[in-house]
């Protein structure tokens, strides 16, 4: 038995989530004052998708507990697409993206951190707020995959999704380069045009990795525990 109950976890993970977003919003950083604000940064974007997606687990978690014992044919339709909705935002934006962001933040981080996240920033973000942004969104999407089966979709679909979402934010970064003449991340301006076009390739083939891993993680984790109980 679970020492902490997956609902209760979810919503602690949740609030933690608006904890990060409120005090990062609140920072007065000249960054967010310019086009395209918080949303030009993959690490806000994916503190949205994070705060969602948990978000849809406890509204999912909540209709279960109302309506236990009394749910009609109807509520017990759109009960399955709300987890249809939650078990999606977790194979193709929650798992890959999160994985994304922490991975590529720290091993850019650790090899030059004025690549990723210039020394001026320790001005304006605490620590503690850093990690509340880049490291502790990997333990806490492990921890959801791993007190809940999520049903992914087919992994043809999955990838294009993944895809469509990788290149949209690699176009999203070149307009804001076009309407301000700076890059998003200060690793750009040190490429040639060849070399960003590799390297948005090679991003985009990473998250994709990260989306087959998640499938084949979580099919790991159940189907593991599933031989563990019928053995």
């Amino acid at each position: 038995m679970a020492l902490i109950p997956s609902q209760i976890l979810r919503v602690a993970i949740l609030l933690s989530y608006f904890s990060v977003l409120c005090n990062y919003k609140a920072i007065d950083m000249p960054a967010h004052q310019t086009y395209g604000g918080s949303w030009k940064f993959l690490t806000f974007i994916n503190l949205v998708i994070q705060a969602v997606f948990f978000g849809v687990c406890v509204l999912t978690d909540l209709t279960s507990l109302l309506t236990k014992g009394t749910m009609c044919q109807e509520q017990e339709r759109q009960r399955r697409k709300l987890i249809g909705l939650r078990d999606w935002l977790m194979a193709v934006l929650a798992f890959p993206v999160g994985v994304f962001v922490v991975t590529m933040f720290w091993i850019l981080y650790l090899y030059d951190r004025d690549l990723i996240y210039p020394r001026l920033l320790d001005n304006f973000i605490p620590q503690w707020l850093n990690h509340g942004m880049h490291t502790t969104v990997l333990p806490f999407i492990i921890i959801e995959m791993r007190t809940t089966r999520h049903q992914y979709p087919s992994r043809l679909c999955g990838l294009l999704t993944v895809c469509s979402f990788a290149m949209g934010y690699v176009l999203w970064m070149c307009w804001v380069h076009h309407v301000t003449g700076v890059w998003v991340y200060p690793l750009l301006e040190h490429l040639g045009t060849i070399s960003k076009v590799l390297f948005f390739l090679c991003l985009t083939v990473i998250i994709s990795v990260y989306y087959v891993l998640g499938e084949i993680l979580n099919s790991y984790i159940w189907d593991f525990r599933k031989k563990s109980k019928s053995s």
